[in-house]
């Protein structure tokens, strides 16, 4: 079993920025692959970005270039770094890690609203 905990959300103007953290916690879990996904209101779940544990990254299109996922292997954290936000960036954020069995674990989700 694994807990994330997350950290970061909030309220912020277009164009400003703001990091969020997670935190995974469990019993001698390996883990594979780490990342953020997000819900904005009425519409799907989707993947914002992900790192997997030898460093390789993927990022949706409406992200590239603003923002940037990193991970410690060692402490099991992973960290969005968001710049140039925009009103479209507004949901709920869920960070995830997949185990090397490929079992999913999600944390609770964390707001952020980008408004003027």
């Amino acid at each position: 079993q694994v807990q994330l905990v997350e950290s970061g959300g909030g309220v912020v103007q277009p164009g400003e920025s703001l990091r969020l953290s997670c935190a995974a916690s469990g019993s001698g879990v390996g883990l594979n692959a780490m990342g953020w996904s997000r819900q904005a209101p009425g519409k799907g779940r989707e993947l914002v970005a992900r790192i997997m544990r030898r460093g390789a990254t993927d990022y949706a299109p409406s992200v590239k270039g603003r923002f940037t996922i990193s991970r410690d292997n060692a402490k099991n954290t992973v960290d969005l770094q968001m710049n140039s936000l925009k009103p479209e960036d507004t949901a709920v954020y869920y960070c995830f890690c997949t185990t090397w069995g490929g079992t999913d674990y999600w944390g609770q989700g964390t707001q952020i609203t980008v408004s003027s």
